[in-house]
């Protein structure tokens, strides 16, 4: 096919494409602990019906251990040919508080030309990517194709990690194609070349047996929130950099954001000054970020005049590319012993570890994908970074480490993805599968 045709397949598949993805938006298909499974597996075999409309010769669902089907397809390309595994996930993050939400979270609602609702943007438009991309070629693909949909990466700790390790042949691949991340900006064509690897706990304080009476006992008897309050404030000095020992300062050697074009994506308030040392680029690709990012105390409307003898919290470290995990999990566990105040018993519990990831310079696959953004976006694209984490990525490298992994996708800084208000800009999805299917096209063409 010529980019000509690949161009009007698409075009002509975006309305169909975008009821799919409105019924795959309408799925609440959230895979943390708490919540029903039942539309995690209703996710599941409607991405596996998805998969089936693309001419992929085998499709089925496969188990994971400990976690919710992944969804798996395939098709022999011409004698030669490359392989190429298309990577994305079908669960969602909760949707958080509804009266944030402009329009009901599951109910996807497309708006001037935004379709809006959790996971419009992540991932299930690199669902819907792929199968665009995929119809294109009516059955007859350019190169071999794999495609591995997961069904817990918002909450997956090393599940499929440990598939993947354990069936290696199901997924190995020439070049891998992962649709979950993307532009800085609508009509910014960027290719993600480093991840930021994970580090998550929960930290536990306590003091009491059980709550005591804040008027008779208040003021002598510890509390145990007020030492995780003191705890994690410690975490942070008053610039906003990190304070744990071992965890220093990076340097990202490629373009970001001003602070302003920050400020304005991010929301921040007029007033409110940014945190940290560094570029921004430095801030959110390469250097180390702690984020409480929940607690388990009383909420304000149930609280009651009490010493609380118990309290806890989520905490999520950022860790530079080459940066390691474990150790980070370590320093800052240990820092959090160091300055717990009176005695309090701390526990750590509940760990998720994910590796970072860092592209080498591109080769063949690299080379064909700058042509096919480059022809889709009408602009070259450039190399960006990434502050999010993919754990699935570390363990493709390890296992292909002669593999070319390219991340690319529809969502932009905008997207407001684990947020409210999640929204994905139409056009741009149309773009990145057209990107997606001319790549493909080229790197086949060049058997």
């Amino acid at each position: 096919m010529t980019p000509d045709q690949i161009e009007g397949a698409v075009a002509a598949a975006m309305p169909q494409a975008v009821e799919d993805l409105k019924r795959l938006v309408a799925i609440p298909s959230v895979a943390f602990p708490g919540h029903p499974e039942e539309p995690v597996y209703a996710a599941a075999t409607a991405t596996e019906e998805l998969l089936r409309s693309t001419g992929l010769h085998h499709v089925q669902q496969v188990a994971v251990e400990g976690s919710f089907p992944a969804v798996y397809g395939e098709a022999a390309g011409p004698p030669g040919a490359p392989t190429v595994l298309l990577y994305a996930h079908y669960d969602v993050q909760p949707a958080g508080d509804p009266t944030l939400w402009r329009t009901p979270p599951f109910q996807p609602t497309l708006i001037d030309g935004h379709l809006y609702g959790r996971g419009a943007a992540d991932d299930k438009s690199g669902i819907i990517s792929h199968v665009l991309a995929l119809r294109s070629f009516r059955g007859q693909f350019p190169v071999g194709i794999k495609v591995l949909i997961e069904g817990q990466e918002e909450y997956a700790g090393h599940r499929l990690e440990d598939f993947v390790v354990q069936h290696p042949d199901l997924v190995r691949a020439d070049a891998i194609v992962v649709a979950d991340t993307g532009n800085p900006r609508v009509g910014d064509p960027s290719v993600t070349t480093s991840l930021r690897g994970m580090a998550a706990f929960t930290v536990e304080v306590r003091t009491l047996q059980e709550s005591l009476h804040s008027g008779s006992f208040g003021g002598a008897a510890p509390d145990a929130l007020a030492a995780l309050i003191r705890m994690l404030a410690a975490l942070h000095d008053d610039n906003g950099d990190c304070r744990v020992p071992g965890l220093p300062r990076g340097r990202f050697l490629g373009s970001g954001p001003s602070e302003d074009e920050f400020r304005k994506t991010a929301g921040v308030l007029d007033g409110v000054s940014l945190v940290g040392s560094g570029s921004v680029a430095d801030r959110l690709w390469s250097s180390y970020a702690i984020t409480v990012t929940g607690l388990d105390v009383p909420s304000v409307g149930g609280a009651i005049n009490a010493v609380q003898p118990v309290a806890r919290a989520r905490v999520t470290v950022r860790v530079p590319p080459a940066g390691d995990p474990k150790t980070t999990l370590d320093a800052v566990a240990s820092f959090l012993h160091q300055v717990a105040p009176w005695g309090v018993r701390v526990s750590i519990d509940d760990v998720s570890l994910g590796t970072g990831f860092l592209a080498d310079s591109g080769g063949r696959a690299r080379a064909a994908l700058n042509r096919a953004l480059e022809r889709a976006f009408g602009r070259a694209p450039r190399d960006i970074g990434a502050g999010g984490s993919i754990p699935l990525v570390a363990t493709l490298v390890k296992l292909f480490p002669a593999a070319e992994i390219l991340l690319f996708g529809a969502e932009d800084d905008d997207a407001a993805i684990h947020a409210p208000n999640e929204r994905l800009n139409i056009e741009e999805l149309r773009r990145t599968a057209t990107a997606e299917a001319i790549f493909l096209q080229e790197l086949g063409a060049e058997v």
